[in-house]
């Protein structure tokens, strides 16, 4: 059996058609079904690149000693993250390698389990078919999971495609349960900056949630929403220095590394706060808009606390809603993407341009 006949059909070959339809409206489409980012990259970044391009050497796996030292840096003065160690950092080829390969990485077998939410990413599940683990999803992982089966246990706080956050006391619960089982926790927090209306997303790395160490635990962070960082594939994991350790020994090994020019602008963009804010005052301007005005319009918002995204129902099937939307020029995601769950939902992005979106919101006015 090949590869590709042991996973699912790419879900987005399957909006195609709606995305056809909605190209022919005549003011054009309005894209609000992908999170890919829009706004120009800050110009701290770019310099950075610039300023690295002449690099003609195999960069180092491991990352330059600035890169790792400004990762650990900005887990501890934005998000409390006071155990982060320079020696525990890995930078990545953007995050989604990482979720796709991690089971595969981590040597895990027919047999295991791998654990993630019911509503999820679907990278996830790939990640777990890929290694020919089996995944399975939880509500809620403690009262769910086989814990003598589950391997490598996804958190995704705040999630995609919901929106929600786990709290402190969750975290904790979770984390205690799965260190008592011998459970490798991954924690995907890519969207930890994007709290909205009080939300305060936290790491799995938190003092507050996993005490004074990080064993059994990694982290995953992203600077693709927080940088505009998406084209350049940056990202860093980090967490269980003895876990760091054995990824960075097998990933010297298959050759993935991340472009030396690619490592100095990750190292801007972490070491640079204003720009960062910037960009998410612009998302809380989109996210104001269109969360008005798909209510006004008869939708239904449910979570959204935090990411990219709303998260979205009519309370009909979603495709329904989809190929409605279609024909006003307004392209969203269909909730069954990320799991069966999802059958009644859409999910909106709120990462297009000021314009298309205040295309969408005259749109869903008329």
């Amino acid at each position: 059996m090949s590869i590709s006949a042991r996973l699912p059909v790419f879900p987005w070959d399957r909006l195609e058609p709606y995305k056809a339809a909605a190209a022919a409206h005549p003011d054009g489409v309005v894209d609000l079904s992908v999170g890919t980012p829009v706004d120009p990259v800050p110009d701290v970044v770019r310099q950075a690149l610039t300023a690295a391009a002449d690099s003609p050497g195999y960069p180092l796996t491991y990352g330059t000693g600035a890169l790792r030292e400004a990762a650990a840096g900005y887990l501890r003065r934005w998000h409390g993250v006071t155990g982060a160690d320079p020696a525990h950092v890995l930078p990545l080829i953007g995050s989604k390698e990482l979720v796709g390969l991690l089971p595969v990485l981590l040597d895990l077998r027919e047999g295991d389990q791998v654990g993630y939410p019911r509503l999820a990413y679907p990278t996830y599940e790939i990640g777990a078919l890929f290694a020919r683990a089996e995944p399975v999803t939880y509500e809620d992982p403690v009262a769910d999971l086989d814990p003598a089966r589950v391997k490598l246990l996804w958190l995704n706080s705040p999630s995609n495609p919901t929106g929600r956050v786990l709290t402190v006391e969750e975290l904790r619960r979770i984390v205690a349960w799965a260190r008592e089982h011998g459970i490798l926790v991954a924690a995907d927090e890519c969207y930890i900056e994007l709290g909205w209306e009080g939300a305060e997303p936290v790491s799995v790395l938190h003092p507050d949630v996993c005490g004074d160490g990080h064993h059994g635990l990694l982290a995953v962070h992203s600077l693709s929403k927080r940088s505009n960082f998406a084209g350049y594939r940056g990202a860093f994991l980090t967490g269980d220095p003895a876990l760091v350790a054995e990824l960075l020994a097998v990933r010297k090994h298959l050759g993935m590394i991340v472009p030396r020019p690619v490592q100095a602008a990750m190292t801007a963009a972490l070491g640079d706060r204003a720009h960062a804010v910037e960009q998410k005052e612009r998302y809380a301007r989109r996210r104001a808009a269109l969360r008005a005005a798909f209510e006004s319009a008869g939708f239904r918002i449910e979570h959204s606390e935090a990411s990219l995204y709303l998260w979205a129902t009519r309370d009909e099937e979603c495709w329904e809603t989809v190929g409605d939307l279609a024909k006003r020029g307004i392209l969203v995601a269909p909730g069954e993407f990320y799991g069966p769950a999802g059958e009644r939902f859409v999910r909106i992005a709120f990462t297009a341009t000021d314009e298309r979106v205040a295309a969408a919101v005259r749109r869903l006015a008329s």
